[in-house]
């Protein structure tokens, strides 16, 4: 009953703290300069928006307050902020039906549903390889401990935990991409698909995006690669040295029983707090590796949102990620319940 409380806390806190993090972006985005009057303004200032055979002269002229006033008019930003916001927040449904500023005809909903598959197979695919791979290998540097294998294991570890993802990616591209004469062809050298990808069969097209995500994918990865598994070898080792372990040994247990039986499940709670960035996986991608690979990511659409102040898709992204990251933080909770039922949650 108490872990039942608990939750339903911590699902009833994500409401204020949603409208917190929402009302203070939406807030900055109406005091940060270069938003969408200003852009229309000044393009009306240059020369570039204006009946046909215009001059710069007479665009400077058009541009007065009265226009300045109809088009934050236009945008609905002639009205009380509050107002402002609640109409973004409800009627609007969080801006995601409302059209974007830098993509005219297309809402905020339609740009996000367009990237949304690169972002669910890159994020997805990254988020599986960095546990199946880390986990495993965690746990066999610490049956290994001291040994051949761990401090072979841990140069490469540390090497790529050193090596900057753009480094690794341009690397790649060097090496593995055809840019350099004499050099290895293997992998396209951008983009998520091929030019002909809808006349390709089945199997065709897993082959065409694997190869095209391989190197991203590569890339996104070793950022948590060192990470995951010195965590995991730790919280394994740690474990392994309790009193716990040393009395299942006293009382004539295996060693194997020992660490599969009791200190392995154990081992895990540290590691549970990244499994609730599942929810968030399908809006994941990094902003360099998506512009470097020229992949149509969640990532990269972000990032111009808020070079070209597109408020509407960055408050978009933002409202959509917000509730799946205040998700995750409950889903991680529940994952430390699964893993040790001895945890409680005290009110405080």
């Amino acid at each position: 009953m108490q872990r039942t409380e608990y939750f339903i806390r911590r699902l009833l806190l994500i409401i204020p703290t949603f409208l917190g993090i929402t009302l203070m972006c939406y807030a900055l985005t109406q005091f940060i300069p270069g938003g969408p009057v200003d852009q229309r303004m000044m393009a009306m200032k240059g020369g570039s928006i204006g009946g046909e055979g215009a001059t710069l002269s007479d665009a400077t002229t058009a541009v007065t307050e009265d226009y300045r006033q109809q088009l934050q008019a236009y945008y609905g930003f002639d009205k009380p902020f509050l107002e402002q916001y609640f109409n973004w927040l409800w009627h609007q449904g969080l801006g995601l039906n409302m059209e974007s500023y830098a993509y005219p005809g297309k809402t905020a909903w339609q740009l996000i549903r367009d990237r949304l598959p690169v972002s669910l197979i890159f994020g997805i695919t990254g988020f599986i390889l960095s546990y199946l791979i880390c986990i495993p290998l965690g746990i066999a540097k610490a049956l290994r401990h001291g040994g051949h294998f761990d401090f072979a294991s841990s140069v490469i570890v540390f090497v790529g935990f050193a090596t900057p993802p753009i480094a690794l990616g341009m690397i790649t591209r060097m090496l593995l991409c055809g840019t350099v004469d004499g050099l290895w062809d293997i992998f396209p050298v951008s983009g998520f698909q091929s030019d002909n990808f809808d006349e390709l069969s089945s199997w065709d097209k897993v082959c065409d995006t694997t190869s095209h995500m391989f190197l991203p994918v590569l890339c996104y990865v070793i950022g948590n690669f060192a990470v995951l598994t010195v965590l995991m070898k730790n919280s394994l080792l740690d474990q392994i040295g309790s009193e716990y372990i040393r009395t299942v040994l006293a009382k004539g247990g295996t060693r194997t029983r020992a660490i599969w039986g009791h200190a392995f499940r154990n081992s895990l709670i540290p590691i549970a707090t990244g499994l609730g960035g599942i929810l968030t996986v399908m809006f994941a991608g990094s902003v360099i590796i998506e512009r470097m690979f020229e992949i149509d990511g969640m990532g990269r659409l972000g990032f111009d949102a808020i070079v070209g102040r597109d408020y509407v898709v960055f408050l978009g992204t933002l409202s959509i990620t917000s509730i799946l990251s205040l998700l995750g933080n409950v889903v991680s909770d529940f994952c430390y319940v699964l893993i040790d039922p001895r945890i409680h949650f005290e009110k405080t």
